[in-house]
């Protein structure tokens, strides 16, 4: 698999994770971003507070992180990976909408 796969989540079964693993879907833009819109059931965790608000989450359930583009969403699933979070990255979060309507 290549980096860029691997940074934007390709190949990943959003429907294993979503359904089947009941994961958290964090949404790591700012809050204004947020309230234009977001997914149902999502949490907005602002990627400049994912390390002190990380605590508020499952560790024993997958977590996909999701932003505009993917690119903090990327950054905020290495924060979470590195805090011993399964976490991946769902890069945009309206890329994601079919499988969390």
């Amino acid at each position: 698999m290549g980096w860029l796969t691997r940074l934007f989540g390709g190949g990943t079964d959003w429907t294993e994770l979503i359904e089947n693993r009941k994961a958290q879907i964090v949404d790591v833009r700012s809050p204004g971003e947020y309230r234009s819109g977001h997914l149902k059931n999502s949490v907005n965790i602002p990627l400049d507070q994912i390390k002190t608000k990380a605590g508020k989450l499952d560790k024993k359930r997958p977590v996909i992180v999701c932003c505009a583009s993917g690119v903090r969403s990327g950054i905020g699933k290495s924060s979470l990976n590195a805090m011993g979070f399964d976490a991946h990255n769902g890069g945009a979060w309206t890329s994601l909408k079919k499988w969390t309507s």
